[in-house]
Parts: structure tokens; C-alpha cells; sequence
């Protein structure tokens, strides 16, 4: 009996019968008995067989493949976002590919053109800041090609896109320090070309106007790179030229958040009680750190779940992109700490 892996004409000689025979009882058709059935799957088993994916893919048209491109692999939200996009493709029996970008486009469109060697039926997208120019997704759009962006929406005309909402969510962390008494807040803002950059820019301004607070652009400071050394450098130098100190900050993201943490205590203010901090993204460690840190907390899993449910029902022609002409749309939830509490 061969060690390597079997052929169906291999169980077939082994036991005597036709490779259609062995070929139905793998896949249960009717018409064949039960203890025909029994006997192939247990000798293919034995033998190790497993269906030829290539095989398969031909007859079916596709690879039963699907790439994911994202920016960083070690970001919790990612890692989050990319254990519901494996927990959905296994279930329907695609396999994954997954590539980071480093937040670089020359990695992106690298990436891209990987995944079409390897004749994938699909593309799961978030984009790199770095990425203006969207042709190398356009062109592939153009031929009616499947793919689905998330939590980045590109600049073009009809695409599928899964994104949360990041405007109520800092709408809602910019409410809640106004609430607790803080009124001179900076918002340490993420890179201005990214759409999600600008709703939670639009939802930290709308909450200051519709509480009686004066928006000041001067207030909006952008953490480009969105790291804890970037923010701390960021923070501490506004501590020392603005004419008016800020008592609260509201970072694009957690990592920003640390970093205006870290400066805020290097100057000798106490948080919260000088100064309140609200990130988002809720990493692992805003539960760890001291004091805790608020934060709004992003379905990054869901996020991934869903796209990728999407994704496979426009791979499998079960829907059309013309079905998603509005973005969908998943809620964030404010997780208040200490942070942020007077």
C-alpha cells in the first residue's frame, strides 16, 4: 500500500471497482450501498487521499482560493479581522493567502500581482497609507474581477466595502471627555488621505459644535506613522508651544494614545485627573496599562466575517457588487476606563 498520497484509481484497484464508483461514494451519490461506501472512505484514509485541488479547481472553474492584503500583520485589529476571515473561508471550503503590505504600495501592488499568479478567485483589501493611485485595483474591477475592501475605502466608483462606524465612534469619544468636564481637546488625528481618518476627524469636530465648544483646526494635530514614540513626540511638543494647554486628548488610535499618555506624565500631569485620553481600536493592552485606557472598540472579527461571507457569495454569483452600492456598515462601542474618568 503507497505511503504517498492515493488517486481514486488507486482505491479503485485496491478494491476492485470502477474509479466512478470510488469517485460517488466519496461524494455520497445515492445509488451506492452503504458498505460501499463504508469501504472507500475508510481505504482512502489508509491510502491518503485527498481530492486534487487543482483537479478541481479546473473542473470548477476556480482555485477555491482567496487573498487578503492588509497593512500590518501585528495589529491587533488586523489579527482580529483576519481570524474571521479564516473562520468563514475554511467553513466554505476556500483556503487563504494572506500578504502585508507594511503600509507600502510597492508591497501592495506586488501583492496583487502574486495572488493573480496564483489564480485566486478573489481579493479581500485594506489598502496602504501610502496608496492614492488605485489602478492596480481599477483595472482589475474593470474585468469584473471579486473583491471586497475593508475598514479602507479607495477613492473609485462602485466598489464593495465593509468598514465600521468611525464617525459615531468618535463622535462618541469625544462626548463622553466633554462630559467628564474636559474642554480644550486635541485630537491627534490619523493620515488625512484615508477615509476613516477623515469620519473620525468629522465626528471628534460635530462633538465639540453640538456641545458649545469652539472646533480650532489648530487643534488637529496628524499622527502620520500612528506609533506611541510618533504620539509622545507629538504630545509633548504641543505641550510646550501651545499658549493654551490641553486637557484632553483624542487619538486616531490606541498607539497615538500611549504615546500622548507617556508625554502627559513625562510633564508632570496626572491622568485623569489633568488631563483625560480616549484611543481607539481597543488593543489588548488598554485593559493592561496604568491607568487603563479608554477606548472605542472596533468588531474586527465581525468586520472579517463579513467581508469574506461577501466576498464568496460574489465569487460564487449567489450576489452581484450591484447589491452593495452602500458601504456596510458595523458599530463601534466606547469602552470607558480610567483614563478618561474624573
Amino acid at each position: 500500500m503507497k505511503l504517498e498520497q492515493a488517486t481514486i484509481k488507486d482505491i479503485a484497484r485496491e478494491l476492485n471497482v470502477s474509479s466512478s464508483t470510488v469517485s460517488r461514494a466519496l461524494k455520497d451519490y445515492p445509488g451506492i450501498s452503504d458498505e460501499t461506501k463504508r469501504k472507500v472512505k475508510e481505504l482512502a484514509e489508509k491510502m491518503n487521499y485527498r481530492p486534487n485541488a487543482i483537479a478541481l479547481s479546473l473542473r470548477k472553474s476556480r482555485s477555491f482560493t482567496i487573498g487578503v492584503i492588509i497593512p500590518e500583520v501585528v495589529h491587533f485589529f488586523f489579527s482580529t479581522v483576519i481570524s474571521g476571515i479564516e473562520e468563514v473561508a475554511y467553513s466554505r471550503g476556500y483556503k487563504v493567502i494572506l500578504t502585508q503590505t507594511n503600509e507600502m504600495i510597492a508591497r501592495e501592488k506586488s501583492s496583487v500581482q502574486t495572488m493573480m499568479d496564483n489564480q485566486i478567485d478573489g481579493i479581500l483589501v485594506s489598502f496602504s497609507k501610502e496608496t492614492t493611485d488605485f489602478d492596480h485595483f481599477k483595472n482589475l474591477l474593470d474585468k469584473g474581477f471579486p473583491i471586497v475592501f475593508f475598514d479602507r475605502i479607495p477613492n473609485l466608483d462602485q466598489t464593495v466595502n465593509v468598514v465600521v462606524d468611525d464617525y459615531s465612534g468618535a463622535y462618541d469619544a469625544t462626548k463622553h471627555l466633554i462630559q467628564q468636564g474636559y474642554r480644550k481637546i486635541v485630537h491627534l488625528a490619523g493620515p488625512s488621505n484615508l477615509k476613516i481618518s477623515q469620519e473620525r476627524h468629522r465626528g471628534y469636530k460635530d462633538a465639540l459644535t453640538d456641545h458649545g465648544l469652539e472646533y480650532n483646526p489648530d487643534w488637529v494635530v496628524e499622527c502620520t506613522h500612528g506609533t506611541d514614540d510618533e504620539g509622545q513626540k507629538i504630545t509633548a511638543e504641543i505641550l510646550s508651544t501651545f499658549k493654551e494647554k490641553p486637557d484632553a486628548f483624542f487619538a486616531n488610535n490606541d498607539m497615538a494614545a500611549v504615546g500622548a499618555m507617556l508625554a502627559c506624565k513625562a510633564a508632570g500631569m496626572r491622568v485623569p485627573e489633568d488631563v483625560g485620553i480616549v484611543g481607539f481600536s481597543n488593543w489588548q493592552f488598554c485593559s493592561m496599562i496604568d491607568p487603563t485606557l479608554s477606548s472605542v472598540a472596533q468588531p474586527g472579527f465581525k468586520m472579517g466575517a463579513t467581508a469574506t461571507e461577501i466576498l464568496l457569495d460574489l465569487i460564487e454569483k449567489k450576489k452581484s457588487a450591484e447589491q452593495f452600492q452602500d458601504s456596510v456598515m458595523l458599530d463601534t462601542e466606547l469602552l470607558i476606563r480610567k483614563s478618561s474618568v474624573r
